[in-house]
């Protein structure tokens, strides 16, 4: 073989040799686009990137993967209400889904928000969805059956209070009144003479102050972020409970095609995320409640008799949600069971027992 052909054929096998290492290179580093509709100013949100991240980078370590993370927030790919059909569609691997957003595609994981006056504990809260989640084939199926695996990192929203523009002494202030409420939490109002309105944290601050609410149903560690405290500076505790939001899901397709590891590391992230994410909050909600009083909030909390008033007051939603689910060929009454018999058995009491009526 002649010297110029020798030393070609030597160029061209190390040129194949680069290539294939590139590729196997490119085959161990998977791009990945975490999706939220909220902006990083809520607690969720913010520990998406600070724990989940992390952890499943932590996770990979030593395995051959890594990932390349893509964080779009705050609408930037998906708006509050649109994650679900961003994963879904593939516009994102994975995302922070707000079930309370969801009614219709996930409508098995708004029990909380049927179930009103159940827990305050929203760490608890939160744990037993999870875990329901890994115990509850109809749980999983509701996600499945929208192309996403559920991942976990269940948020608990801490206790839900009103807070207006006008003091609130009885229910009966609220007669005429539009209260902004999230989702299936409108259904709260019913029986008070308030006139619900469905919005969202992203609108509360300027539906406030233009005057389209005259107050909004949210919760501490939410509020002072959002600055509510400026519009509507009368918070009534009324102890509605904790509630699940929603948690991290992939789109199905892309997660069953992943390597174990890559799966279980992505399992692992959601767990620590959920942990941290709680251990956040309920470090902050006494907090921020003082802070806003500080900023001249007046805070007061209704009487027990004034809560059993409200409760009774209300139609039983949690029969009626349960009841057009089973309609629908959805195991509404079972789900709704499911939660209830959980709940009594963690050591909750609930103020109505809405399974059992």
């Amino acid at each position: 073989m002649k010297t110029s052909t020798r030393i070609a054929a030597i160029l061209a096998l190390a040129l194949a040799g680069g290539m294939a290492n590139t590729a196997i290179t490119f085959a161990q580093t998977i791009n990945v686009t975490l999706a939220a509709g909220h902006p990083p100013v809520f607690r969720w949100v913010k520990h998406a990137s600070k724990t989940f991240i992390p952890t499943v980078n932590k996770a990979l370590e030593g395995s051959g993967y890594t990932i390349n993370w893509s964080e779009q927030y705050g609408g930037s790919l998906a708006k509050v209400g649109g994650v679900l059909e961003a994963v879904e569609e593939g516009l994102a691997e994975v995302g922070l889904v707000s079930s309370l957003f969801e009614p219709a595609k996930l409508s098995l994981q708004t029990v909380t928000y049927f179930t009103p006056f159940v827990n305050r504990d929203s760490t608890a809260v939160s744990n037993l969805m999870d875990e329901l989640h890994k115990t509850s084939p109809e749980l999983r199926a509701t996600w499945e059956a929208n192309g996403l695996e559920y991942l976990g990192a269940a948020i608990g929203i801490d206790d839900y209070l009103i807070m207006t523009n006008f003091p609130v002494n009885s229910i009966a202030d609220l007669k005429g009144r539009k209260i902004g409420a999230p989702g299936p939490a409108v259904n709260w109002l019913k029986g008070t003479g308030a006139v619900g309105v469905s919005g969202n944290l992203t609108t509360y601050y300027n539906e406030l102050k233009t005057g389209v609410y005259d107050g909004v149903i949210v919760f501490a560690s939410a509020a002072l972020p959002g600055k509510l405290y400026e519009v509507a500076p009368y918070i009534t505790k009324v102890g509605f409970g904790a509630q699940y939001a929603g948690g991290l899901a992939a789109n199905k397709e892309w997660y069953d095609a992943q390597p174990k590891v890559v799966q279980d590391a992505l399992k692992a992230g959601a767990e620590a995320d959920r942990i941290a994410y709680h251990k956040d909050l309920d470090a902050s909600v006494t907090k921020f409640l003082a802070i806003m009083k500080s900023k001249g909030a007046t805070i007061t909390e209704v009487s027990e008799e004034m809560r059993k008033e409200w409760v009774m007051g209300m139609d039983n939603v949690a029969k009626g949600w349960a009841a057009k689910l089973d309609s629908a060929g959805q195991p509404g009454t079972k789900v709704l069971k499911t939660y209830m018999d959980a709940m009594r058995a963690s050591g909750a009491v609930p103020l109505r027992d809405w399974d059992r009526e």
